[in-house]
Protein backbone atom coordinates (compact mmCIF):
# COMPACT_ATOMS: atom_id res chain seq x y z
CA UNK A 1 0.00 0.00 0.00
CA UNK A 2 1.22 3.62 -1.02
CA UNK A 3 0.65 6.86 0.97
CA UNK A 4 -1.08 9.71 -0.80
CA UNK A 5 1.50 11.71 -0.69
CA UNK A 6 3.29 9.24 -2.97
CA UNK A 7 1.71 9.68 -5.65
CA UNK A 8 2.07 10.60 -8.82
CA UNK A 9 0.57 14.06 -9.46
CA UNK A 10 -1.61 15.11 -12.36
CA UNK A 11 -0.47 18.00 -15.54
CA UNK A 12 -3.86 19.29 -15.11
CA UNK A 13 -6.37 20.42 -12.49
CA UNK A 14 -10.17 20.49 -14.13
CA UNK A 15 -13.74 18.68 -13.59
CA UNK A 16 -14.08 15.31 -15.21
CA UNK A 17 -17.84 16.27 -15.36
CA UNK A 18 -17.55 16.94 -18.95
CA UNK A 19 -15.38 14.02 -19.82
CA UNK A 20 -17.57 12.47 -22.40
CA UNK A 21 -17.54 15.60 -24.84
CA UNK A 22 -13.91 15.27 -24.94
CA UNK A 23 -13.39 11.89 -25.85
CA UNK A 24 -14.27 9.40 -28.72
CA UNK A 25 -17.24 7.05 -28.64
CA UNK A 26 -14.48 3.83 -28.33
CA UNK A 27 -12.96 5.62 -25.59
CA UNK A 28 -16.29 6.14 -23.63
CA UNK A 29 -17.21 2.34 -24.31
CA UNK A 30 -14.21 1.46 -22.75
CA UNK A 31 -14.75 4.03 -19.97
CA UNK A 32 -17.92 2.96 -19.28
CA UNK A 33 -17.00 -1.32 -19.47
CA UNK A 34 -14.28 -0.36 -16.64
CA UNK A 35 -16.50 1.50 -14.38
CA UNK A 36 -18.72 -1.16 -14.18
CA UNK A 37 -15.91 -3.82 -13.79
CA UNK A 38 -14.82 -1.48 -10.58
CA UNK A 39 -18.31 -1.45 -9.43
CA UNK A 40 -18.77 -5.50 -9.93
CA UNK A 41 -15.78 -5.60 -8.04
CA UNK A 42 -17.42 -3.72 -4.79
CA UNK A 43 -20.40 -6.17 -5.95
CA UNK A 44 -18.70 -9.05 -5.12
CA UNK A 45 -16.30 -7.60 -2.08
CA UNK A 46 -13.12 -7.97 -3.62
CA UNK A 47 -12.27 -4.48 -3.11
CA UNK A 48 -10.03 -3.90 -0.92
CA UNK A 49 -10.68 0.14 0.23
CA UNK A 50 -9.18 2.16 -2.24
CA UNK A 51 -6.03 -0.19 -3.03
CA UNK A 52 -5.97 -2.57 -6.17
CA UNK A 53 -6.43 -1.37 -9.41
CA UNK A 54 -8.05 -2.62 -13.02
CA UNK A 55 -6.63 -0.91 -16.10
CA UNK A 56 -7.88 -0.68 -19.88
CA UNK A 57 -6.41 -0.01 -23.11
CA UNK A 58 -7.78 3.49 -25.12
CA UNK A 59 -8.53 2.38 -28.23
CA UNK A 60 -6.35 4.02 -30.91
CA UNK A 61 -2.75 4.82 -31.64
CA UNK A 62 -1.53 5.98 -28.45
CA UNK A 63 -0.18 3.67 -25.62
CA UNK A 64 -2.24 5.65 -23.51
CA UNK A 65 -4.63 3.59 -20.43
CA UNK A 66 -7.43 3.93 -18.07
CA UNK A 67 -7.04 3.59 -13.95
CA UNK A 68 -8.94 4.50 -11.21
CA UNK A 69 -8.18 7.51 -9.54
CA UNK A 70 -6.37 7.20 -6.28
CA UNK A 71 -8.65 7.90 -2.71
CA UNK A 72 -11.73 6.72 -4.66
CA UNK A 73 -13.75 3.32 -3.11
CA UNK A 74 -14.49 1.09 -5.85
CA UNK A 75 -18.13 1.02 -5.97
CA UNK A 76 -17.76 5.39 -6.53
CA UNK A 77 -16.29 4.53 -9.82
CA UNK A 78 -17.88 6.34 -12.73
CA UNK A 79 -16.69 6.32 -16.66
CA UNK A 80 -15.57 10.28 -16.28
CA UNK A 81 -13.76 9.80 -13.33
CA UNK A 82 -11.18 7.01 -14.63
CA UNK A 83 -7.61 8.84 -15.04
CA UNK A 84 -5.82 8.82 -18.60
CA UNK A 85 -2.50 7.55 -18.76
CA UNK A 86 0.91 6.82 -20.28
CA UNK A 87 3.47 4.16 -20.63
CA UNK A 88 5.30 6.41 -18.31
CA UNK A 89 2.70 7.56 -15.93
CA UNK A 90 2.25 10.52 -16.99
CA UNK A 91 -1.44 12.12 -17.15
CA UNK A 92 -2.67 12.73 -20.15
CA UNK A 93 -6.02 14.33 -19.58
CA UNK A 94 -7.74 16.80 -18.14
CA UNK A 95 -8.34 15.80 -13.76
CA UNK A 96 -8.57 16.56 -9.98
CA UNK A 97 -7.11 13.04 -9.60
CA UNK A 98 -4.14 11.54 -8.76
CA UNK A 99 -3.14 7.78 -9.45
CA UNK A 100 -1.04 5.32 -7.31
CA UNK A 101 2.15 4.12 -8.64
CA UNK A 102 2.47 0.90 -7.51
CA UNK A 103 -0.92 0.55 -9.73
CA UNK A 104 0.68 2.13 -12.34
CA UNK A 105 4.13 -0.20 -12.17
CA UNK A 106 2.16 -3.26 -12.21
CA UNK A 107 0.07 -2.50 -15.15
CA UNK A 108 2.37 -0.88 -17.26
CA UNK A 109 4.19 -3.61 -17.35
CA UNK A 110 1.51 -5.53 -18.98
CA UNK A 111 0.35 -3.28 -21.28
CA UNK A 112 3.47 -2.67 -22.46
CA UNK A 113 4.10 -5.98 -23.09
CA UNK A 114 1.02 -7.64 -24.00
CA UNK A 115 -0.74 -5.59 -27.00
CA UNK A 116 -3.53 -8.36 -27.24
CA UNK A 117 -4.27 -7.41 -23.61
CA UNK A 118 -7.02 -4.59 -23.46
CA UNK A 119 -7.68 -4.63 -19.51
CA UNK A 120 -5.53 -5.67 -16.80
CA UNK A 121 -7.52 -6.53 -13.25
CA UNK A 122 -5.51 -7.23 -9.66
CA UNK A 123 -6.83 -8.25 -6.62
CA UNK A 124 -6.25 -8.69 -2.80
CA UNK A 125 -8.42 -10.81 -1.74
CA UNK A 126 -8.18 -12.95 1.38
CA UNK A 127 -8.92 -16.18 -0.50
CA UNK A 128 -6.73 -15.09 -3.08
CA UNK A 129 -3.57 -14.32 -0.72
CA UNK A 130 -4.04 -17.20 0.96
CA UNK A 131 -3.83 -19.34 -1.75
CA UNK A 132 -0.89 -17.02 -3.27
CA UNK A 133 0.59 -18.09 0.30
CA UNK A 134 0.21 -21.54 0.06
CA UNK A 135 3.75 -23.31 -1.30
CA UNK A 136 2.00 -25.58 -4.05
CA UNK A 137 -0.17 -22.81 -4.92
CA UNK A 138 -3.43 -23.40 -6.82
CA UNK A 139 -4.31 -26.98 -6.51
CA UNK A 140 -6.82 -29.19 -9.19
CA UNK A 141 -9.29 -29.55 -6.42
CA UNK A 142 -12.50 -27.86 -8.54
CA UNK A 143 -13.31 -27.85 -12.16
CA UNK A 144 -13.01 -24.24 -11.50
CA UNK A 145 -9.35 -24.50 -10.67
CA UNK A 146 -8.70 -26.71 -13.51
CA UNK A 147 -9.79 -24.21 -16.31
CA UNK A 148 -7.98 -21.76 -14.33
CA UNK A 149 -4.48 -23.99 -14.12
CA UNK A 150 -4.80 -23.75 -18.15
CA UNK A 151 -3.55 -20.17 -18.22
CA UNK A 152 -1.98 -19.52 -15.05
CA UNK A 153 1.61 -18.21 -13.83
CA UNK A 154 3.41 -17.05 -10.62
CA UNK A 155 5.42 -14.21 -9.79
CA UNK A 156 7.44 -13.99 -6.46
CA UNK A 157 6.90 -11.50 -4.40
CA UNK A 158 9.76 -8.32 -4.03
CA UNK A 159 8.19 -6.03 -2.10
CA UNK A 160 5.85 -2.69 -2.57
CA UNK A 161 5.73 -2.41 -6.50
CA UNK A 162 7.18 0.62 -6.96
CA UNK A 163 10.50 -0.73 -8.35
CA UNK A 164 10.41 -0.23 -12.24
CA UNK A 165 13.03 -2.97 -12.72
CA UNK A 166 10.41 -5.33 -11.73
CA UNK A 167 8.27 -4.80 -14.74
CA UNK A 168 10.75 -6.73 -17.01
CA UNK A 169 10.58 -10.00 -14.39
CA UNK A 170 6.59 -9.53 -13.68
CA UNK A 171 5.81 -9.56 -17.66
CA UNK A 172 8.41 -12.59 -18.32
CA UNK A 173 6.50 -14.97 -15.43
CA UNK A 174 3.39 -13.84 -17.09
CA UNK A 175 4.39 -14.80 -20.66
CA UNK A 176 1.49 -15.25 -22.76
CA UNK A 177 -0.52 -16.28 -19.83
CA UNK A 178 -4.37 -14.48 -18.96
CA UNK A 179 -3.96 -15.60 -15.24
CA UNK A 180 -1.47 -15.09 -12.46
CA UNK A 181 -1.03 -15.50 -8.48
CA UNK A 182 1.61 -13.25 -7.27
CA UNK A 183 2.68 -14.61 -4.33
CA UNK A 184 2.09 -13.14 -0.72
CA UNK A 185 0.19 -10.36 -3.01
CA UNK A 186 -3.18 -11.67 -4.79
CA UNK A 187 -4.21 -12.33 -7.99
CA UNK A 188 -4.35 -10.87 -11.47
CA UNK A 189 -6.21 -11.35 -14.72
CA UNK A 190 -5.33 -9.99 -18.08
CA UNK A 191 -8.47 -10.24 -21.26
CA UNK A 192 -8.80 -8.92 -25.21
CA UNK A 193 -11.50 -6.92 -23.33
CA UNK A 194 -12.75 -5.56 -19.89
CA UNK A 195 -15.81 -8.83 -20.51
CA UNK A 196 -12.72 -11.47 -20.70
CA UNK A 197 -10.70 -10.40 -18.25
CA UNK A 198 -13.47 -9.84 -15.39
CA UNK A 199 -14.22 -13.37 -16.93
CA UNK A 200 -11.27 -14.60 -15.90
CA UNK A 201 -10.71 -13.05 -12.68
CA UNK A 202 -14.28 -14.00 -11.62
CA UNK A 203 -12.59 -17.52 -12.71
CA UNK A 204 -9.48 -17.75 -10.79
CA UNK A 205 -11.33 -15.63 -7.66
CA UNK A 206 -13.50 -18.67 -7.45
CA UNK A 207 -11.11 -21.84 -7.88
CA UNK A 208 -9.09 -19.78 -4.98
CA UNK A 209 -12.36 -19.61 -2.92
CA UNK A 210 -13.19 -23.40 -3.36
CA UNK A 211 -9.32 -24.11 -2.58
CA UNK A 212 -9.73 -22.49 0.92
CA UNK A 213 -12.95 -23.63 1.87
CA UNK A 214 -12.45 -27.92 0.42
CA UNK A 215 -8.89 -27.61 3.09
CA UNK A 216 -10.76 -25.72 5.44
CA UNK A 217 -13.37 -29.13 5.79
CA UNK A 218 -10.65 -31.24 7.53
CA UNK A 219 -11.85 -34.30 5.74
CA UNK A 220 -9.53 -36.95 2.91
CA UNK A 221 -9.78 -35.19 -0.32
CA UNK A 222 -10.91 -36.80 -2.97
CA UNK A 223 -8.08 -37.30 -5.47
CA UNK A 224 -8.50 -35.75 -8.70
CA UNK A 225 -7.82 -38.54 -11.31
CA UNK A 226 -4.45 -38.52 -13.56
CA UNK A 227 -4.62 -36.89 -17.01
CA UNK A 228 -7.88 -34.77 -15.88
CA UNK A 229 -6.28 -31.14 -15.48
CA UNK A 230 -4.20 -32.20 -18.70
CA UNK A 231 -7.32 -32.79 -20.51
CA UNK A 232 -8.85 -29.86 -19.36
CA UNK A 233 -6.11 -27.83 -20.18
CA UNK A 234 -5.90 -28.92 -23.83
CA UNK A 235 -9.95 -28.65 -23.73
CA UNK A 236 -9.52 -25.17 -22.93
CA UNK A 237 -7.03 -24.44 -25.21
CA UNK A 238 -8.46 -25.86 -28.16
CA UNK A 239 -12.33 -23.83 -27.70
CA UNK A 240 -12.52 -21.09 -29.73
CA UNK A 241 -16.04 -20.44 -28.11
CA UNK A 242 -15.92 -16.58 -26.19
CA UNK A 243 -18.94 -16.96 -23.45
CA UNK A 244 -17.60 -13.16 -21.92
CA UNK A 245 -19.40 -11.29 -23.86
CA UNK A 246 -22.58 -13.40 -22.75
CA UNK A 247 -21.63 -13.39 -19.39
CA UNK A 248 -20.98 -9.67 -19.42
CA UNK A 249 -24.36 -8.66 -20.49
CA UNK A 250 -25.94 -10.17 -18.12
CA UNK A 251 -23.94 -8.47 -15.54
CA UNK A 252 -24.29 -5.34 -16.85
CA UNK A 253 -28.07 -5.54 -16.71
CA UNK A 254 -27.31 -6.80 -12.83
CA UNK A 255 -25.68 -3.42 -12.18
CA UNK A 256 -28.65 -1.26 -14.13
CA UNK A 257 -30.97 -2.64 -12.10
CA UNK A 258 -29.02 -1.94 -9.14
CA UNK A 259 -27.00 1.50 -9.64
CA UNK A 260 -26.47 3.05 -13.05
CA UNK A 261 -24.63 5.80 -12.09
CA UNK A 262 -21.20 4.19 -13.25
CA UNK A 263 -22.13 5.39 -16.67
CA UNK A 264 -21.93 8.71 -15.81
Amino acid sequence: MTPPAAALKPNALKSGADIRTQVSAEEWQVRTDLAAAYRLVAHYDWDDLIFTHISARVPGPDEHFLINPYGWMFHEITASSLVKVDLEGNIVSPTDNIINPAGFTIHSAIHAARHDVGCVIHLHTSDGIAVSAQADGLLPLSQTAMIALSMLSYHEYEGIALNLDERERLVADLGMNNLMILRQHGTLACGKTVASAFLNIHLLERACQAQIKTLAGGTKLHPTPVGVPELVKAQVRGSKIDVSGLAWGGLLRMLDAKDASYKS
